[in-house]
């Protein structure tokens, strides 16, 4: 997509990836729906609390073998507190998700929809997933709203929106994510990081 102004308060904005389907104005922090050509106004972008994160926009994040870019900053509130998600892209321009939760760190990739795992919606802590060619135990369920969003995401993401998580692994470790909402759902696939395995060069200032 081309620059373009922003509907609400006129400042010009050029995104940085062609695939970009939401972001956040830089200057009057309206968050935008890229369309085509067309761009339409998508609410606001919540109040991402200024608290100390491993990870912010523009920075590079080496993961074992994997370097991504991070354009995208979204914060979900489960109640007793809450946890950041960073999505970019690697070197190949591949999508990707760092999810990051009182220090547990999971890169993951968004699962094409023939991996998903099949389901009829109702799911149990004691309950079994098949995805992408592996059994997976279920281990965490809860739901959790979107409160704040920043920067740029291939996705629409909507301050407010309530979506169901679905947590589980798999014997060797792998951890398996569905994201669930009215009209729609999505799977990640990913494995767990130690903070102190990863490298971040930050964004120049």
């Amino acid at each position: 997509m081309r620059p373009f102004n922003c509907p609400n308060c006129g400042d010009t904005i050029a995104p940085a990836l062609a695939r970009v389907k939401m972001m956040t104005c830089p200057s009057c922090g309206t968050t935008l729906l890229l369309e085509d050509e067309a761009v339409r106004l998508a609410g606001r972008e919540g109040v991402m609390h200024a608290v100390p994160t491993l990870i912010g926009l523009g920075d590079s994040v080496t993961l074992g073998r994997s370097t991504v870019e991070i354009h995208g900053h979204a914060r979900f509130s489960y109640g007793r507190g809450f946890w950041d998600e960073f999505w970019g892209v690697t070197g190949s321009g591949a999508s990707r998700w760092v999810s990051v939760d009182e220090g547990d760190v999971v890169y993951q990739r968004p699962l094409e929809p023939e991996d998903w795992p099949h389901h009829n919606g109702h799911f149990r802590t004691d309950g079994h997933l098949i995805a992408a060619g592996d059994e997976f135990d279920i281990l965490e369920l809860d739901s959790a709203e979107c409160v704040a969003v920043a920067g740029s995401f291939d996705e629409a993401l909507m301050v407010g929106e309530t979506y169901r998580f679905v947590n589980a692994q798999s014997p060797r470790g792998r951890l398996l994510s569905g994201e669930i909402w009215q009209g729609g759902e999505s799977w990640f696939l990913g494995d767990w990081f130690d903070p102190f395995e990863i490298s971040v060069r930050k964004a120049p200032v």
